[in-house]
C-alpha cells in the first residue's frame, strides 16, 4: 500500500493525491479526482507515509497498521470512526495489542479509521498481489502511450 502520495492537510477533512509541488506549496486532488487546489506551505501538510502509531515499544507506521486491519477485515472495510470511544478502542486492542493509550487520543482513532475507511471507498486497499499487478498495468500502459 503506496502512502507517499497520500496527504492530510490540517483544517480540511478528508485525505487528498499530490499532484505536483509548486513555489508557495502543493497542488493537490480528492481522492475521486473531482477537484484540484492549491495548498499553501503555511498549511500543516501531513503525507501519511510519514504518520505513525504509538506503542510502549516503538512506532508502527500507518501503512502496517492499515495493513493489520486489511488482514482483519479481510480487506473490506472496518468499524465506523463514529462508534462509541469504548469501541473504538477495543477493536485498536485487537490490531495492536501494545498500542499506547496514553499517547494515541480519541482523536486519533477516528482518523484512523475514517482514513482506513475512505481508501478502502478509492479501492486503495487491496491485497499486495493485486497491488502488484495494478502496477505493471500502468507501466505496460505508460510504455505503450510513450510509444504512440
Amino acid at each position: 500500500m503506496n502512502l507517499e502520495e497520500i496527504l492530510s492537510i490540517s483544517g480540511k477533512p478528508g485525505l487528498y493525491k499530490l499532484v505536483a509541488q509548486s513555489r508557495g506549496g502543493v497542488i493537490v486532488e480528492t481522492l475521486d479526482g473531482s477537484k484540484r487546489f492549491p495548498v499553501s506551505s503555511s498549511n500543516n501538510i501531513s503525507s501519511l507515509k510519514d504518520i505513525a502509531i504509538y506503542t510502549h515499544d516503538e512506532e508502527v507506521a500507518l501503512a502496517d497498521v492499515f495493513k493489520k486491519i486489511a488482514d482483519k477485515e479481510d480487506y473490506g472495510t472496518t468499524i465506523s470512526h463514529k462508534e462509541d470511544p469504548a469501541k473504538l478502542r477495543s477493536y485498536m486492542m485487537e490490531i495492536l495489542s501494545d498500542y499506547d493509550e496514553g499517547r494515541v487520543y480519541h482523536s486519533d482513532l477516528k482518523k484512523l479509521f475514517s482514513w482506513y475507511n475512505l481508501l478502502h471507498e478509492y479501492g486503495m486497499i487491496v491485497p499486495e498481489e493485486e497491488e502488484e499487478t495494478k502496477g505493471e498495468e500502468e507501466e505496460k500502459e505508460a510504455s505503450s502511450s510513450e510509444e504512440e
